[in-house]
């Protein structure tokens, strides 16, 4: 490959710093393809490193700077940044999902997704600081959504969907500081920068799984030296990375022992026995041995099966406790030979659904003349195409005022910054005050507490939001969020406070609230609703709350429900008639009526006796003629006489008549009934007219009753003859007149029960 080629595409020098080896690889990508330029493969010579984590950073920089050193020698080209793998030793991961309530129904933003991932992390990163009981400090090194959720439906890209609640499992992986520390210190000291860093078990997926086949329930095992890392795929995503600490070492240690040599004799022996049916050896006597491959499996046998089966029960319990349906092996301790078999009996599958990959799945991959190409080159070579994926590499910013160091995958914000931190979650996000629990009419109810604040956040000295991307040596800084309002309540701003118990009041139509218990006592629409209230609202009144409300007492007035009259039991529903008369104005009529009535007696009897004086009287005139005529009968002539008695016997024989005198008195007697009840007719109903022009009506002004008397029609302007309000004087900037909290006319007719407000406006 010239020089011009190389230059075509961004070069990528890669370092797979491995327990037993350190590979470095010089390639470019172009197209779909990835060329392997140069190839670079040392052993350490000593145990420098111990289950892939560094112990003696000089000598590791030493194999570093020399690895480097021929690779620029063979290129020509001037290494001066490289990309890096931590090792899964001390890999933690946490899965968690999370989700985040849109308070209503909304098309979801990219703004909403990067919150919820924030959260997501922020969840991930307390739950395992909760679990973590050592004094490591660990950095969160990466985080990726496995599936999103809109409204609990599982939806691959929830951007632009309406929802009401969006969600998401997640998986964040965790590394402590020294292990970054090591790894960086033995780059810089070889001379080089770090330009991305990322995770073996996610370089060794890039190459042993590409993306195409991740739809595919498959596990994948990187055997290494120190440590055996495990990756699970499904349904399109990485859904689990996993851990061990067996790995190609501890067969190592026991070939070491059983054959009296040295780990590094014990290592040559386990590599060649991969190709070879026999191999010599020295053992630590100085004595020549000869050992077969299959001696050497024999002996690794135990180890081997142990590996294998703690192998097989960590993908059991990464992929939910069942069996993927394929395993891919890569890494040189994978090799051994068995290994493959023992983990496919172990998992229950066909032994042709685990293999070592190797050369076979490199197709994508050029390799100059004479490269490793089996499956230990896998993780070398994933570890530089992660680069085209993101440029990770730690950085430095300051956050409220200390220095702090972050791992920086590209698409740092400031929640990350804040997480990394230690910043409280509740500083970031507006915070609800206290919710207040009730019951209405047996009923759960919440109200919801108020929301605080959202977090002041700057960057060098600027506005930003949570989401803000940062970059090496920004400033920032977090003023913590607000707590919310604790929820309040009153009884008026329920909902059902709007249903209303209508009744007829003395003919007019008058809607009332319906009453209202808290914890078995009465309260009105202003009571500030507690926590815990059992809230009831009545669907009738009884007649000590009707009276309470109107105004009125049983003491003055007379109440009748359906036209009986109420007693201290009764009970008042909707559509009821009820009608309110004044005791006093009851017995006044009374009175007035009876006054009426004593006069017609009065009248009738007077007029009886007059008719009688009336009757004596035509009686005494008719008898006197006879009389007179009688004293002269003895100077008449016989015939004149004979007359005059003839006429004065009719006429006394008239007058005794006790028969005709009965008929003539009654006829008289029913014409004058007859007449007195015509008039008494009259005079009732100019006694109610009367009355009627004194009737009353009760209204309630700046809630107290007032009565007003005297008229057949009443206006809102005759309140001011009943109430002590001067308006001769301006005291505020007008007056407010309310009829059942309505403006008012001054001409609007008034009734009964009517509540009514007049005051100055502010």
């Amino acid at each position: 490959m010239n020089q011009m080629n190389m230059n075509e595409e961004e070069t990528v020098f890669g370092l797979d710093i491995g327990t037993r080896n350190v590979v470095g690889t010089v390639g470019f990508r172009q197209g779909e393809k990835f060329i392997v330029v140069a190839q670079e493969i040392r052993e350490h010579q000593t145990r420098a490193m111990v289950d892939g984590q560094i112990h003696d950073i000089n000598r590791v920089a030493a194999t570093i700077a020399d690895i480097r050193q021929s690779l620029q020698d063979k290129t020509g080209i001037r290494l001066d940044e490289v990309c890096i793998a931590a090792a899964g030793r001390v890999l933690k991961t946490m899965n968690v999902h999370v989700d985040m309530d849109l308070d209503k129904e909304r098309n979801v933003t990219r703004d909403d997704m990067n919150t919820l991932v924030s959260m997501g992390v922020d969840n991930a990163y307390t739950q395992f600081q909760e679990k973590n009981d050592t004094d490591i400090h660990f950095y969160c090194v990466g985080y990726s959504v496995i599936k999103y959720y809109i409204n609990g439906l599982w939806m691959s890209e929830p951007e632009h969907h309406k929802a009401k609640m969006l969600g998401a499992d997640m998986i964040a992986t965790f590394l402590p500081d020294d292990v970054v520390d090591g790894l960086y210190s033995a780059v810089e000291i070889a001379g080089l920068k770090v330009a991305n860093l990322t995770l073996e078990p996610i370089a060794a997926i890039r190459v042993a799984i590409p993306e195409k086949f991740r739809l595919l329930n498959i596990a994948m095992v990187d055997v290494g030296a120190g440590t055996s890392d495990i990756s699970i795929t499904d349904e399109g995503s990485v859904v689990a990375f996993g851990m061990l600490p067996y790995a190609g070492d501890s067969l190592t240690q026991l070939l070491a022992k059983t054959c009296l040599i040295d780990f590094a004799t014990a290592e040559k022996i386990k590599t060649a026995s991969t190709d070879q049916d026999e191999i010599k050896y020295e053992d630590i006597m100085g004595m020549e041995q000869i050992i077969t491959a299959e001696e050497v499996v024999s002996i690794c046998r135990p180890e081997m099966e142990k590996i294998a089966k703690h192998t097989a029960d960590t993908i059991r319990e990464l992929n939910g406790g069942t069996s993927p349906s394929a395993v891919f092996i890569v890494g040189g301790g994978g090799k051994i030979k068995g290994f493959d078999k023992k983990i496919a009996e172990e998992l229950g599958l066909d032994a042709s659904r685990v293999a070592i990959r190797g050369e076979e799945i490199m197709g994508n991959i050029e390799f100059p003349e004479g490269a490793l190409k089996d499956s230990t080159i896998i993780t070398p070579v994933g570890i530089c195409l992660t680069h085209y994926e993101k440029n990770n590499n730690f950085i430095y910013i300051t956050f409220n005022g200390n220095r702090i160091k972050l791992y920086d995958n590209n698409k740092l914000t400031v929640m990350d910054a804040a997480m990394q931190s230690a910043f409280s979650r509740d500083g970031l996000f507006p915070r609800r005050g206290a919710d207040l629990h009730y019951t209405v009419n047996g009923k759960n109810r919440v109200t919801k507490g108020g929301h605080g604040e959202s977090a002041h956040v700057y960057v060098n000295g600027e506005i930003v939001n949570l989401s803000y991307q940062i970059q090496s040596n920004d400033v920032i800084t977090i003023e913590e969020s607000t707590l919310g309002q604790d929820a309040q309540e009153k009884i008026a701003n329920l909902v059902d406070c709007n249903s209303k118990i209508i009744l007829n009041v003395n003919g007019d139509e008058v809607l009332l609230p319906k009453p209202v218990m808290v914890n078995g006592t009465a309260v009105t629409g202003e009571y500030m609703i507690q926590e815990q209230d059992a809230i009831e609202f009545l669907s009738y009144y009884t007649l000590e709350q009707f009276c309470e409300y109107m105004g009125v007492s049983t003491e003055d007035m007379r109440i009748y429900i359906n036209a009986e009259e109420a007693n201290a039991d009764s009970t008042i529903y909707s559509a009821d008639r009820i009608d309110l008369k004044s005791k006093k104005e009851l017995e006044m009529k009374e009175i007035y009526e009876a006054a009426q009535l004593e006069a017609k007696r009065e009248k009738f009897s007077a007029a009886v006796k007059k008719h009688v004086i009336d009757d004596a009287k035509a009686a005494q005139e008719t008898q006197e003629p006879a009389a007179k005529e009688s004293e002269n009968k003895g100077t008449k002539s016989p015939e004149a006489e004979e007359k005059a008695t003839v006429k004065s016997t009719q006429t006394v024989n008239k007058t005794e008549d006790p028969d005709a005198k009965t008929a003539e008195t009654v006829h008289v007697f029913k014409g004058m009934v007859e007449d007195a009840a015509k008039e008494e007719k009259e005079e009732e109903k100019n006694a109610e007219e009367g009355y009627e022009e004194f009737k009353k009506v009760i209204v309630i002004v700046n809630q107290k009753p007032i009565v007003m008397r005297g008229k057949k029609n009443y206006t809102f302007v005759d309140i001011f003859d009943y109430i002590n309000f001067d308006t001769s004087k301006m005291r505020g900037s007008g007056i407010a007149t309310l009829v059942n909290g309505k403006d008012a006319q001054y001409t609007q007719k008034l009734y009964n029960g009517d509540k009514i407000e007049v005051y100055w406006k502010q």
